[in-house]
């Protein structure tokens, strides 16, 4: 389990060290043996060659070699595979929202740990609490986000989960999977360095071609390189991490690597807080560089200049900067890094910016209560991002970096599902009744948060999980005034669509009140435009609008730079559950083929009677896959009750699902039936295809 910052320099403190960018098993959580024969699919993590000496696995870890990994073999690679291509072809960079955001200067890396190393579900959870998830949302800062952790009692190369990968691609993020050599006080050892860079009877490096074929095959765009094992390494061992470095970056161009600075050309970790010749020829090979946190100023300002003299940019660099165990109240001199009044210095590397999430009580935070601070944290402490500030000395993304946005080609459709919620709703109704987190689900979401226009008090705006048209959130809008004597204009998505005519159609709500909604579109004239609404109907409790969008001059295409909504009318709250763009609407998605159950458990239950002898199943737990189709968003699975209402089980990106609890209904049920839709871009469900288990 990732290790606190904090609790590493206590710790590093009564050992005479430095404190390190790591993990340690001391600190891991203790976890429940694993239950027999479980179909549970995980994340993977590996070893690179040989396990640890003289000690058993941590609770629930599996030792795996990254040397013996063969794609044919792994059972859970469907489960464990991304299946959205990462979209920076669409991404763009809209004018910025202030003045100091600088669009081509620092580029902003993150290093979250979104669950332990041991079983951290390739497709997220359902079930109590499962909700309490960290749900990244504002990928429009992000450059790149290093999926972060390992431990030397567990693993120590793992692979980002599916539903990371498949979010941040269709942001246009990369993600990186993490190798992390941990220091030999906290269980490393330098044979997993020599392991990591041994070479064949060729030359050649057979974990360089494992390391590619993974990242290929489970469809992330590279690796962090985090060597810290200090035991005495000498420069021939130097020299070998540089040629597999080389190695590395030459056989695969396409992907990208980071290198942390710690491990040295003297073959020992020495954390320089700058490039320099001790860790240029690493950088060389490298992508990019994440500058350790024992940087100042004069240090940056020297990096900079190092990396122009070798032909790069010094927004290469990621300058560390770590929020862990303090979030926005953590100082730092951020002229060093992004100054407001001249250019950049270097770009920066946000380490573990889920204190968003952590740093609120566990036993009562919400989901609502996390996207609030999130955004706060991303933002500023006001959420308007056309002036950002603040909390105290905080300097958030929104002041120094541009946002971004794959708004780009149409159809486009939202439901502002955060990839989470307390429940799960279709049409507005709910369809299932317990927590969940897949961020493989999550939407585009509005990237300014939150830009809002009135001449009266500011409304609250933020995303709503008591309400939903389609996933688990919605966004809402509170204004203590009503909207009448003072409209309101809500930014919502920059885009570059070249429409020809066409529709925005919204679905939306008023809890309290009377609203009249109106689109406003922005052309690349920077004219906003106001388009009047059409009620066409309302579906359980939601009232579905459409505005038509104008043709450009001469009937051709024009050009759509943003999209918002204004707001008039008495109303103290609305809610908006959809959005979608089109120019003529299409059709549902074909539906998914050869669904079948490829194994599954059932449990069942004791006799009250009796401790030995089992009654009537009532639960199972089971694997499904279909066949991919054409064009769908994602799929949905649910399960089909004797009533002929639907349960949600879950979904997702790809064409393989875990279901970890199928209940039995009564004990005259004989069989539980069960169906996979497709959804496509402007969320249209296909018809189902249906499978049932025997109880």
């Amino acid at each position: 389990m990732p290790l606190s910052r904090r609790a590493l320099l206590t710790a590093t403190t009564a050992l005479g060290a430095v404190p390190f960018l790591g993990v340690t098993p001391a600190q891991a959580k203790p976890l429940a043996p694993q239950p027999p024969k479980s179909l549970q699919p995980y994340a993977s993590y590996w070893f690179p060659d040989t396990f640890p000496e003289g000690r058993n696995p941590d609770p629930g870890a599996t030792w795996r070699s990254l040397k013996a990994w063969r794609a044919a073999d792994d059972p859970d690679l469907a489960f464990n595979t991304s299946t959205v291509p990462l979209a920076t072809k669409r991404r763009f960079t809209p004018r910025p929202a202030n003045p100091t955001a600088r669009p081509d200067q620092a580029k902003i890396s993150a290093l979250v740990s979104f669950g332990p190393t041991t079983r951290n579900p390739s497709q997220g959870s359902t079930g109590p609490g499962a909700a309490d998830y960290y749900a990244l949302t504002h990928w429009a800062y992000l450059e790149e986000l290093v999926f972060w952790g390992g431990s030397s009692g567990e693993g120590i190369i793992l692979a980002p989960n599916a539903p990371v990968v498949d979010a941040a691609h269709r942001n246009g993020v990369r993600v990186l999977g993490n190798v992390f050599l941990p220091p030999v006080a906290y269980g490393g050892s330098l044979r997993w360095t020599r392991d990591l860079v041994q070479r064949d009877a060729f030359g050649r490096f057979p974990l360089v071609a494992q390391l590619i074929e993974v990242a290929r095959t489970y469809g992330f765009d590279g690796w962090f390189i985090n060597g810290e094992t200090d035991a005495g390494g000498d420069t021939q061992l130097a020299a070998d991490f540089v040629e597999f470095v080389k190695a590395l970056r030459r056989s695969a161009p396409d992907l990208s690597l980071t290198w942390y600075d710690a491990f040295n050309i003297e073959g020992r970790v020495g954390w320089q807080g700058a490039l320099n010749d001790k860790n240029a020829a690493f950088f060389q090979h490298s992508r990019t560089m994440f500058v350790d946190f024992r940087w100042s100023p004069a240090k940056l300002a020297e990096s900079a200049a190092y990396a122009k003299s070798m032909g790069r940019s010094p927004y290469d660099l990621m300058t560390g900067v770590d929020v862990e165990a303090n979030g926005w109240n953590t100082r730092e001199d951020w002229d060093a890094i992004v100054p407001a009044t001249r250019d950049h210095v270097t770009g920066l590397g946000l380490y573990r910016p889920e204190w968003t999430l952590h740093s609120l009580p566990s036993a009562t935070r919400t989901p609502a209560q996390f996207h609030a601070r999130d955004d706060q944290f991303w933002t500023g402490e006001h959420t308007d991002p056309t002036a950002p500030n603040g909390p105290g000395t905080w300097r958030p993304a929104a002041q120094y970096a541009a946002d971004r946005s794959t708004v780009s080609a149409l159809p486009f459709a939202t439901s502002f599902n955060t990839g989470h919620g307390t429940g799960w709703y279709e049409d507005g109704r709910r369809t299932g009744d317990t927590g969940w987190n897949h961020l493989g689900l999550q939407d585009l979401l509005p990237s300014r948060r939150w830009t809002v226009r009135t001449s009266g008090r500011r409304p609250q705006v933020g995303f709503d999980f008591d309400a939903a048209w389609r996933g688990g959130s919605s966004l809402l809008v509170q204004g203590a005034g009503g909207f009448a004597a003072n409209p309101v204009e809500l930014d919502l998505y920059r885009t570059r669509l070249e429409v020809g005519g066409g529709t925005v159609e919204l679905i939306h709500q008023t809890p309290q009140g009377n609203a009249a909604v109106e689109v406003t579109v922005t052309g690349s004239d920077g004219r906003v435009r106001r388009l009047a609404t059409t009620r066409v109907r309302t579906v359980n409790g939601w009232t579905v609008s459409v505005a038509r969008l104008p043709r450009g001059r001469s009937r051709t295409p024009g050009r759509v730079d943003a999209i918002g909504v204004r707001l008039t009318g008495a109303a103290t709250a609305w809610r908006l559950g959809a959005l979608s763009v089109y120019e003529r609407e299409a059709d549902a998605p074909d539906r998914p083929a050869a669904v079948r159950i490829t194994d599954h458990r059932v449990t069942s239950p004791t006799s009250p009677t009796s401790s030995t002898t089992p009654t009537t199943p009532t639960t199972a737990e089971l694997r499904l896959r279909w066949q991919p189709v054409c064009g769908a968003r994602h799929y949905e699975v649910h399960q089909v009750l004797p009533d002929g209402a639907r349960r949600f089980l879950g979904g997702t990106a790809g064409s393989a699902y875990y279901v970890p609890s199928l209940h039995r209904t009564s004990d005259t049920e004989k069989r539980a039936v069960l169906e996979v839709r497709a959804v496509g871009p402007l969320l249209s469900s296909s018809r189902p295809t249906t499978t049932s288990l025997a109880w």
